[in-house]
């Protein structure tokens, strides 16, 4: 262990809010308390830099905040490590306990929605699992099980009318922004949950099972005024009205006509730009993508 970061601070009695929005700012980064106002993370710049701005938090809020660099006699390493592994285990059994009651009491319309959530949630808890907690292997494995669930609902409901449309790469220009992702996601949600996806130009070569999309004398891409994912859409059918509502602010936003004047477009474009800016990898952007549309598509189906 190369040494741990410590902060000690003192929040004011006022405002109300501020003691459990430091402490809600202190778990999301994964700090344990050695003790009331003490917290502890290995130290990495990351740590250094959210203890700096939670500091900041504190004395912005009439409070006082130290950070300093540690290291231990007593208790030892091993001690410590324990603490970190226990408050990650607690977080991983929740989410073990979440996807076991959406298994066993959730709807079949609910289930892709539960996955995608405690996926988010999972990988919230990896990313401050800096000790490789036990509980972890759990976690993943009731929530593939749910995912497993979730994938084989959509697919008794979908697939059966597009046999010809699973167990395909499909296959697109690289540099993938807002109609593309959303293509994707609308693939991998509603047509085919182990649908692989290639990235190539228009002039590539392709193999016979590939399915082009978004692209110059693609299977599936811009078909007068509508754009790639209202292409496809309107190909396999509209499974509910969050796609419906995605449609036409990717429509908004691809074609740029203000067909719809969905409100939500523009911010749905600076989340765009951010994983653009932020990912230059096609298959990074995807992922994130995915994550962005199934938490839109929920809000959309629900509104």
């Amino acid at each position: 262990m190369s040494g741990w970061y410590l902060l000690t601070h003192n929040v004011p009695p006022r405002p109300l809010y501020l003691r459990a929005k430091i402490r809600q700012r202190l778990a999301q980064v994964g700090a344990v308390a050695l003790k009331n106002s003490v917290y502890l993370l290995p130290k990495s710049d990351d740590a250094l830099e959210d203890f700096q701005w939670i500091a900041e938090e504190v004395i912005s809020g009439g409070g006082s905040a130290h950070i300093a660099e540690a290291s231990f006699v007593t208790p030892a390493n091993e001690e410590i490590v324990q603490l970190f592994q226990q408050e990650r285990d607690a977080d991983y059994e929740a989410v073990v306990a979440e996807a076991r009651e959406a298994r066993k009491r959730g709807r079949a319309a609910d289930m892709p929605s539960a996955a995608a959530r405690l996926s988010k949630r999972l990988e919230e808890i990896r990313r401050i699992d800096f000790f490789d907690a036990p509980g972890r292997s759990a976690a993943e494995e009731a929530v593939n099980a749910l995912g497993a669930r979730a994938a084989g609902k959509e697919k008794s409901r979908m697939l059966k009318v597009h046999p010809e449309l699973t167990g395909r790469t499909w296959v697109t220009r690289p540099g993938v922004k807002v109609d593309r992702i959303a293509t994707a996601w609308f693939i991998r949600r509603f047509i085919d949950p182990k649908a692989k996806f290639r990235f190539a130009t228009p002039d590539s070569r392709f193999a016979k099972d590939e399915i082009r999309f978004d692209m110059v004398g693609g299977e599936y891409t811009h078909d007068g005024d509508r754009c790639t994912f209202e292409s496809l859409v309107r190909a396999v059918g509209l499974p509910d009205r969050g796609v419906k509502a995605i449609g036409e602010i990717v429509h908004d936003l691809d074609l740029k006509d203000g067909k719809f004047g969905r409100p939500e477009a523009a911010g749905i474009a600076r989340m765009i730009e951010g994983l653009a800016a932020r990912y230059p990898n096609d298959d990074d952007r995807l992922e994130k993508g995915f994550a962005m549309f199934d938490d839109l598509h929920e809000a959309m189906t629900k509104k």
